[in-house]
């Protein structure tokens, strides 16, 4: 399951206190490219993001991911917060 590999990425990468990541690709069945990636929600609290604002906050997500977007993540909802 990618979502269990997501969580093991940013768990390792930011020793977040809450994560929750929700995979939402069978919602998107028929969608336009969704074959060829997941879509999930991530919602994650960790002090690596205090004094960022949203768009460093997502930056520092995307990095995490960049080797697999688009072919494993086709869409990622981002709640960040320290």
């Amino acid at each position: 399951m990618y979502a269990e590999y997501m969580k093991k990425q940013l768990e390792e990468a930011f020793s977040p206190t809450e994560l929750e990541i929700i995979d939402e690709s069978y919602k998107h069945v028929g969608h336009k490219g969704a074959g060829k990636g997941g879509h999930y929600k991530v919602r994650i609290v960790a002090e690596s993001f205090a004094d960022k604002s949203r768009i460093e906050k997502h930056r520092m997500i995307y990095k995490v991911f960049d080797d697999d977007i688009p072919d494993k993540i086709h869409a990622l909802a981002i709640n960040a917060s320290s």
